[in-house]
């Protein structure tokens, strides 16, 4: 009974596992023949058919993109006479926004990413001492402007102490002439008239010194008012906060960096260029940027620095074989006007790829005509 129940499960487990399957077949008489495998075809899963199909499809994928990235780069690779090219990174001025005198930082109004315009505040430094000293200078020069005022007025007295003493001289000389007065009269209207001019003289003086005195206050206030401009710190030019290098409460000598930004009216490549092609590059010929992030926009640019003396070799060579290792640098600027208008695109350090017109006369290709990105 056991071997007969063994004999059934066996094929079942055959058929489960996807093996041929021993099938009587019937002889000529009808009786029962010799058993012949016959195989079993194993279904193929409806999954792993959908991972070939997948695959197939990303394999094509990737050819036609590696066909077109290949075809893309030969086309650009195809340069016509006249345009040389060179590798670079996308640069930036930086600027060190800093103290101009020693102090506490008190406030801070901006900080790294914040694009910033020119004569914007950025920072306040502690100004408390400063602000007492103006007010001190304020007092003085107030002080001073009233002593002037009293030196002018005691001028205004003595003159009219000389006119007055003018006045008597000249009736003491006329009653003298005509013998009704006396020579010790005249004497004595003179000597008045001597100390009223000697007086005047001393009273002008003291006007001068009250002005004087007047102009150096005024100076001590003007010192301080610029003092305490000095102290906030505004954005030299347009730009974008990089850094933050100090922070509000801490103390810094003069000169001490707050901030470090990026000027985004000068932005260049700097590309380094063979003897024979650097030799034909021209202050302002026309260039192009093409970054590695927009490999399909064409920043238009201009030459603005060409390299006196060539770098990577020796400064004496001889031979002619050594001469061609010298390289000169090229810088490409991009006009500051059109950075203006797209300072939120403007980073530093991208790499890509700078073109250079050596011959004005020669058209820019059809993928180098591009503008900068809005």
């Amino acid at each position: 009974m056991n071997q007969q129940t063994d004999t059934k499960r066996a094929p079942l487990e055959d058929e489960a596992l996807g093996r041929s399957q021993p099938i009587a077949k019937p002889d000529v008489e009808g009786t029962r023949g010799p058993l012949v495998p016959v195989p079993i075809a194993r279904p193929v899963p409806k999954r792993r058919r959908w991972a070939r199909i997948a695959l197939a499809c990303l394999a094509l994928g990737l050819a036609a993109g590696g066909g077109g990235y290949y075809w893309w780069r030969q086309s650009r690779a195809q340069l016509p006479a006249g345009i040389v090219w060179g590798n670079g990174r996308l640069e930036a001025d930086e600027i060190n926004v800093a103290t101009k005198y020693a102090g506490r930082i008190a406030e801070m109004s901006a900080d790294e990413g914040d694009m910033v315009k020119a004569g914007q505040v950025v920072a306040r430094m502690d100004t408390q001492d400063l602000a007492a000293s103006l007010k001190k200078s304020e007092a003085q020069a107030s002080l001073a402007q009233k002593a002037v005022d009293e030196a002018s007025a005691n001028l205004a007295q003595q003159n009219a102490q000389v006119l007055l003493a003018q006045q008597e001289m000249d009736r003491a000389n006329y009653l003298v002439q005509r013998g009704v007065s006396t020579k010790q009269l005249l004497d004595q209207r003179q000597q008045q008239l001597d100390g009223a001019n000697a007086a005047l003289k001393a009273a002008s003086a003291r006007v001068t010194i009250a002005e004087h005195a007047l102009e150096a206050a005024t100076h001590d206030v003007e010192l301080y008012k610029v003092q305490i401009a000095d102290n906030t710190l505004v954005a030299p030019t347009d730009g974008r906060i990089q850094y933050r290098l100090a922070r509000v409460g801490e103390v810094l000598p003069a000169g001490g960096k707050v901030f470090a930004m990026l000027d985004i009216t000068y932005v260049y490549m700097d590309l380094y260029l063979p003897t024979e092609a650097a030799g034909k590059v021209r202050f302002g010929a026309d260039a192009r940027i093409v970054l590695d992030a927009y490999p399909y926009v064409a920043i238009p640019a201009k030459v603005s620095f060409i390299a006196t003396q060539a770098q990577f070799t020796p400064k004496t060579v001889e031979t002619q074989s050594e001469r061609a290792k010298l390289t000169f640098r090229i810088r490409v600027r991009i006009d500051p006007e059109r950075l203006r208008a797209r300072g939120d695109a403007v980073r530093s350090g991208l790499p890509g790829i700078a073109y250079v017109l050596t011959n004005q006369t020669v058209a820019w290709p059809a993928w180098l005509q591009g503008t900068s990105p809005k």
